[in-house]
């Protein structure tokens, strides 16, 4: 009777000090608010290996990369949250920034018009996708997306067409 007290006791301590899917999520959550990204990423990458199919720790890591210049790995996060959840428009256009910054400027103006398809009010897709058009030399999509970003209230979007729309 008394080892299974003992036993009782033991399983309920290692129990309460058991870390969930969700608390590792929560935690990297804070470390990223509070600039700690590495740690962040490394809470995100418990959560995922508990959970495999956690869209929001995929996206966040993915987020979290990008911030550490990690692009392969910023990429491979979005696509696999894009795996999971097909009408993500947030992970099309993360995943539109790191082809952007890959000089893949097909790739991101595709995910951007993606990510409207689902989010027509996205102006940072559409500041994003114009800069894309303006790398590939299509000035009139470019001033047209910087335009309806400006419309939707992108600041960026009025220096950007200041610059390439003249």
């Amino acid at each position: 009777m008394k080892h299974l007290l003992a036993l009782s006791f033991i399983m309920i301590t290692c129990f309460g000090f058991a870390q969930s899917a969700t608390g590792y999520f929560d935690k990297a959550m804070k470390k990223a608010e509070a600039g700690n990204t590495k740690g962040a990423i490394a809470d995100y990458t418990k959560a995922i290996s508990m959970n495999s199919k956690f869209v929001e720790a995929y996206q966040n890591r993915g987020v979290a990369k990008v911030k550490i210049n990690d692009l392969k790995g910023a990429f491979a996060d979005f696509t696999k949250t894009l795996d999971l959840d097909s009408m993500n428009a947030d992970a099309f256009t993360g995943r539109a920034n790191v082809n952007y910054k890959l000089l893949n400027y097909q790739g991101a103006i595709e995910d951007c018009t993606s990510s409207l398809g689902l989010n027509p009010k996205d102006y940072i897709a559409y500041n994003l996708r114009g800069l894309a058009y303006n790398k590939i030399g299509d000035k009139k999509n470019c001033c047209k997306d910087f335009s309806k970003a400006i419309e939707l209230g992108s600041q960026s979007a009025v220096k950007n067409r200041a610059t390439f729309c003249r």
